[in-house]
């Protein structure tokens, strides 16, 4: 059991090890807390801003909020939405059938979030914001992402299937 330096939360790991062994040999795992899934199918720059918002939630909700509002402007812009602001991207993406229209909703409050989080005022970000940060992101990366991603592995796999049976 240790407690992380940066967080302060606990982190729960398992390693065996005996005196044979060298250190490179030595395998880790962590128990807890359980590494969150990546959603499948990312482009390589979207995925690495997801990974930096995800090591940034430990340190200021505000950071978070500002780095997933990065990532959502970084998703418009590779699926060459139009517009000047992110609200104008979002609009474009939903007029392209590209998102539906309760996902720009989604996308708006994570758009909110960031803005919140960018700007001094006296609403305050908290911990508690967080779930709801992942939640609205990942879905937006799943429809966009994920949902495609998932389908064309399926119907390679179902082409190799057929085509082996023949």
């Amino acid at each position: 059991i240790l407690s992380c330096p940066a967080c302060k939360e606990v982190n729960i790991t398992k390693h065996d090890w005996h005196d044979e062994m060298d250190e490179e040999d030595v395998n880790v795992k962590i128990l807890y807390p359980k590494k969150e899934r990546i959603p499948l199918g990312l482009p390589d720059r979207i995925k690495e801003q997801y990974i930096i918002a995800d090591k940034v939630k430990s340190i200021d909700v505000s950071l978070y909020a500002i780095a997933i509002r990065k990532m959502l402007e970084m998703v418009c812009k590779d699926r060459k939405a139009n517009g000047k602001t992110l609200d104008a991207m979002l609009k474009d993406l939903a007029k392209r059938n590209e998102l539906p229209g309760k996902l720009v909703d989604v996308a708006k409050g994570v758009r909110l979030f960031g803005n919140m989080g960018a700007h001094a005022s006296d609403i305050k970000l908290k911990n508690n914001e967080i779930p709801l940060l992942e939640a609205l992101s990942k879905a937006i990366l799943e429809y966009i992402y994920s949902a495609p991603y998932l389908a064309t592995v399926a119907e390679n796999k179902l082409a190799l299937l057929s085509n082996s049976n023949k």
